[in-house]
């Protein structure tokens, strides 16, 4: 696939930079960029997700604890 890519002069100069550090085609830096935002995005969503679970698990705990409780006292007396 061919993509077309504009760009302020801006990051014109940290490409062009990125180019001479690394001696790297323009082209491969900025796939090996596409590639690394779309795993940092890929990283926030599954850490979102897991904390999202812990919560749900910690308020489940919570519930089931005071739900034992409950019971407890209602077969007791």
């Amino acid at each position: 696939m061919v993509a077309t890519v504009r760009l302020d002069s801006e990051l014109e100069t940290i490409l062009n930079g990125l180019v001479k550090q690394l001696d790297k085609k323009r082209s491969e830096i900025i796939r090996e960029a596409i590639s690394f935002y779309a795993k940092v995005i890929d990283g926030r969503k599954k850490h979102r997700l897991q904390q999202s679970i812990e919560k749900t698990v910690s308020s489940d705990y919570y519930e089931y604890k005071i739900l034992d409780e409950i019971l407890n006292d209602t077969i007791t007396k």
